[in-house]
């Protein structure tokens, strides 16, 4: 099939990938958008990137600094703040809406990226795969529970490279974590304290808004506002909304715990296999509201037991306001509690003989104990994987190696982060049951866990898988 601008194309493909035909990357064949003396085609993935700037630009950057990516296509509703990517690389096309890139580029591009706002994350990743597309998606892989349920389902119908971008995942702390894991030093695992500073603008609060922002007028270099919306309702445009500070709003973004969580409570959700909570509690929202999340946010959550040294976890979310945790003088032998730094996890055992300290992203984990562990020295080592987090994803698209953040994990990970986000909206505690992935009586929060209908023109997308 040859490119096309016929809306059927789309279609075809996707019920070719379904039918088990193959795909053929780019990166095998003699079709190249562009010419890269640094490496032949045959060791070089030609990325369409939706999403330029702001973290797109990092993205971009970050996948391509090893010579193995380059880019062949630069997407964003938002050309003017995409200008450095641009500038960067002339020889790329340009485009506006994703869903054009893909009908004039489909043939040329191997693999995407989307770093783009939450809320649009769905829609530019399942249309990707269903082209049979690797993709890389920045953190939380989406806006609703739903949705990462499809991409999940869409990683094995269509057979793609994903990886979702919570960096610490391929990282030296995260191969130490494995270490500790198998040394037992995370075993029996009964008590999880996570936190968060105050970081973003509407745990500010001078900065803080009651309802959604008024209109201003939209940005000449923002002519299609309706694609920044992208499945969402149409709301007036704001600068609260874009370029950054979407993130605070529940229509669009996930707040501090969709946000961060998915760099610091990612380690013990993976590795110690807490899978879905039962019991959701928030103990504390100030400033409560529907429309934009809270100044400070302390959400307590149950997970079951999952066997031999893995009973049930009681972890206690704070963000904003009095999020510091402290450490039992028992633990210290006399020694002066360290401070525990803006953002990490405290793992407590059953055993009380010693606690499990780390901060976010890719660091290391630490114990704090009275007592030396030099049992524990190997397991402690911090030595790294030999690819980083994106490279990582480059070199499983080009069939060396696999990702550490897959849909499957990526995906687990950001469904708890939009159960404990439908907690923070509803404000009341919850049930869930892991088996039917539904809340126990309460429709509402079940609404939820979909969200609204997309608009018209989006709702193929949710069709793909």
């Amino acid at each position: 099939m040859k490119p096309s601008s016929s809306p059927n194309r789309r279609d075809f493909l996707k019920k070719s990938s379904a039918l088990g035909f193959t795909f053929i990357p780019a990166y095998l064949t003699s079709a190249r958008a562009q010419n890269n003396p640094k490496r032949p085609p045959s060791q070089r993935l030609n990325l369409g990137c939706i999403g330029a700037g702001g973290r797109g630009a990092s993205v971009i950057s970050g996948l391509c600094n090893k010579g193995h990516a380059t880019p062949v296509a630069l997407c964003d509703v938002d050309h003017s703040r995409a200008s450095k990517m641009l500038k960067a690389h002339p020889e790329a096309k340009r485009f506006h809406d994703f869903r054009e890139m893909f009908d004039k580029m489909g043939d040329d591009i191997d693999a995407v990226s989307v770093a783009t706002p939450d809320h649009t994350h769905f829609v530019a990743a399942i249309q990707a795969m269903s082209l049979g597309k690797h993709v890389y998606v920045e953190k939380p892989l989406t806006h609703t529970f739903e949705e990462a349920e499809i991409l999940i389902r869409g990683e094995k119908k269509f057979g793609v490279v994903t990886q979702m971008g919570n960096q610490g995942h391929t990282s030296g702390g995260s191969e130490q974590f494995k270490r500790l894991l198998a040394a037992g030093a995370v075993d029996d695992v009964v008590k999880i304290e996570a936190w968060k500073s105050a970081g973003l603008w509407f745990m500010d609060a001078k900065k803080r808004i009651k309802g959604f922002p008024k209109a201003q007028p939209i940005p000449e270099s923002l002519k299609n506002w309706d694609l920044w919306c992208g499945p969402q309702e149409v709301k007036d445009f704001n600068s609260l909304f874009h370029p950054f500070d979407w993130r605070g709003f529940h229509l669009y973004g996930g707040g501090m715990f969709g946000d961060w969580g998915c760099h610091i409570i990612d380690f013990v959700h993976h590795y110690l296999e807490l899978g879905f909570p039962t019991k959701i509690s928030p103990k504390a929202l100030a400033d409560y509201n529907q429309v934009s999340f809270p100044l400070s946010s302390h959400i307590e959550f149950d997970f079951p037991g999952r066997g031999d040294k893995k009973p049930p976890v009681h972890l206690v979310w704070k963000a904003g306001g009095d999020f510091s945790s402290t450490v039992d003088e028992k633990y210290l032998g006399g020694k002066k509690a360290a401070k525990l730094g803006g953002a990490g996890t405290l793992l407590h055992r059953k055993e009380e003989d010693y606690l499990v300290h780390r901060n976010s992203h890719g660091s290391p984990s630490k114990l704090i104990t009275s007592k030396k562990r030099d049992d524990l020295k190997a397991a402690l080592d911090t030595k790294g994987p030999g690819f980083d987090h994106m490279e990582s994803f480059v070199q499983a698209c080009m069939k060396n190696g696999k990702t550490e953040s897959p849909f499957s994990v990526g995906g687990a990970l950001t469904q708890v982060l939009t159960i404990g986000v439908i907690a923070e909206y509803l404000n009341c505690d919850l049930q869930f049951d892991p088996k039917t992935k539904k809340f126990i009586g309460n429709e509402k929060a079940n609404a939820l866990l979909a969200g609204p209908a997309p608009r018209k023109e989006w709702a193929g997308h949710y069709k793909l898988a």
